[in-house]
């Protein structure tokens, strides 16, 4: 096990004010404004004089606490001997006596406390529009970053193409080959520019409503009431953000046509089909195969074209083989399996019900304990990344919290994901699925049964937590997001789905989605479980029909394009 200074964490660490030492942050003195651990609260702020007049938060209650504001003692704006003492709802201010006899007899005015609490809601409401305009501006940003990706892939097939002819007849036409190649990166570097000039304008208006949003919450804690109001306006007409506009297609790079190998006839550039914001999805069912199991939790395909099949429910672990419309079985194991991962000498690495994982020497069938320790964590989930990184998941229940370990193959921790950059837990529930791509992302589905909600987080390899998902206002109006299974696409994308729920959310490698897909569109009715064969197929494993008490569940493989 690697020693602790050797483990990369990201997380900054916030110790408490008094004693300064690791104890975990529990309290914040309002009066003193310190942040204080179970200890110097009840040893060493008790001390402090008048501290049995202070009010001290739990840290899970700061910012929900609103102290109480005093209307009674606002100085009138146009009087200055007058306090205020009623809100014009007509004029949009407050009133002192004179107001009201000079101004305002007949205008609709009402308490001052009524007149706060209906600005409060109407800052809430535009915060929701600006929360809206955000959720829209990171699925821009997302699409904008596929098509870089796209356009930077197409660059590389392009170039690879007029390299391969260009070596055909190398010795006849190497001038006319470097025009093509500076007409090529030009355009390139055209294309990428219109479209990363669109990605950084849209960060930048989802930064600023970020930021709109932090200001107005932080505006609505004011207690001050004169404050408020002498500065409300100003806040309200601040909060009309137009939503950032961008094109609907962009210029994109020319592809080769490669000629004859004649001088006249080597190849030339063409135009190609302009990029579009919206990917061209296509899913078509290719076959398949029913099972014995009443639900298909998990897949993991071989290189050798069989399955590792897991039925949760049941308690039951197979290795099967499509054979016609049916899956022969090639071996079975009555054992409770939450996570498989596959090493490459065709063994395969569980989580059981006991704290770590295990390995499963499919030769002989034996369970042997494993290096993976991440006591006094139990774990969650595993996942081996393809530069052979052994990722798990796992959590604790007395005190509640989870963490990702990425260790090496001798089981020393290499990174630690529990805490943000600010301290805060990054896992609100369990880490139920892991996968990671091609860029070194990885991606982890917080998510409890129990839970109403839950999420995706995207984990950086510095350590950090990079971007997080927690579904889509239109996609999941009627279905919250619960993660139940991910896996990435042969592009580097991801797909994500839930249970219960016929939507793919299929989003780019930093988490930003791009589209979605009704598997119900492919007569998909009880889709659960995702994986990718070495054919590039998607996998969907499904449970059986709704009031079906058969061992029906079924194997799709399905043919993609456009993620």
């Amino acid at each position: 096990m690697a020693s602790s200074q050797s483990v990369r964490k990201g997380q900054v660490l916030v110790s408490c004010n008094l004693c300064e030492t690791g104890r975990p942050i529990k309290w914040k003195c309002i009066d003193c404004n310190i942040l204080m651990c179970n200890h110097c609260k009840e040893q060493v702020h008790s001390k402090f004089k008048n501290a049995q007049e202070h009010k001290t938060l739990d840290i899970k209650d700061i910012g929900v606490h609103r102290e109480e504001i005093d209307f009674t003692n606002i100085k009138c704006n146009q009087h200055s001997s007058q306090h205020c003492c009623l809100f014009c709802k007509t004029c949009d201010c407050l009133v002192c006596p004179t107001c009201f006899a000079k101004d305002h007899k007949h205008h609709d005015l009402i308490e001052i406390s009524e007149g706060y609490n209906m600005k409060i809601q109407r800052l809430k409401e535009e915060q929701g529009k600006i929360q809206k305009i955000n959720a829209k501006s990171a699925f821009q940003i997302g699409k904008l970053q596929n098509l870089v990706n796209e356009e930077n892939l197409k660059h590389s097939k392009v170039k690879t193409d007029i390299t391969d002819h260009q070596k055909v007849i190398k010795g006849q036409v190497d001038k006319h080959f470097n025009e093509l190649s500076n007409k090529l990166f030009e355009s390139h570097e055209n294309a990428i520019s219109s479209l990363k000039s669109d990605l950084n304008a849209v960060f930048l208006f989802k930064t600023q409503t970020k930021d709109k949003t932090t200001e107005v919450q932080e505006f609505i804690q004011i207690t001050d009431a004169s404050k408020f109001f002498r500065e409300v306006n100003e806040m309200e007409q601040s909060l009309d953000i137009p939503m950032q506009q961008i094109q609907p297609s962009y210029i994109s790079s020319p592809k080769f046509v490669p000629g004859n190998t004649t001088q006249a006839n080597i190849g030339c550039l063409e135009d190609d089909e302009n990029l579009s914001l919206e990917p061209n999805i296509s899913l078509v069912v290719s076959k398949e195969y029913k099972s014995d199991l009443p639900i298909i939790a998990l897949i993991r395909p071989c290189l050798d074209y069989s399955y590792w099949l897991c039925s949760t429910r049941s308690g039951i672990l197979q290795k099967v083989k499509p054979d016609g419309a049916k899956l022969s079985k090639i071996s079975q194991f009555e054992i409770e399996v939450y996570s498989i991962a596959l090493l490459s000498s065709n063994d395969v690495l569980l989580v059981t019900n006991e704290p770590n994982p295990k390995q499963l020497t499919t030769t002989t069938g034996k369970l042997t304990d494993t290096v993976y320790d991440i006591a006094p964590f139990t774990s969650i989930v595993i996942h081996i990344t393809s530069g052979n990184k052994v990722v798990v998941g796992g959590a604790t229940d007395k005190p509640r919290k989870s963490a990702v370990f990425v260790m090496n193959e001798q089981g020393e921790h290499e990174t630690v994901y529990e805490h943000d950059q600010n301290n805060q837990p990054i896992f609100l529930n369990y880490p139920r699925c892991i996968i990671s791509t091609r860029n070194g992302n990885i991606f982890v589905a917080d998510y409890h049964a129990r839970s109403i909600h839950g999420k995706l987080v995207v984990l950086g390899q510095g350590g950090d937590m990079i971007n997080e998902y927690t579904g889509h206002p239109d996609i999941n109006k009627d279905h919250p997001f619960k993660p139940n299974d991910i896996v990435a696409t042969p592009k580097d994308n991801v797909v994500v789905k839930s249970p219960n729920d016929p939507i793919l959310h299929i989003l780019n490698n930093q988490g930003y989605l791009l589209t979605f897909y009704n598997t119900h569109n492919i007569g998909l009715l009880c889709a659960y479980s995702l994986a990718f064969n070495s054919s590039g197929q998607l996998c969907i494993g499904c449970t059986r029909a709704e009031g079906s008490n058969t061992k029906e569940a079924k194997l799709f493989e399905v043919n993609i394009s456009g993620f």
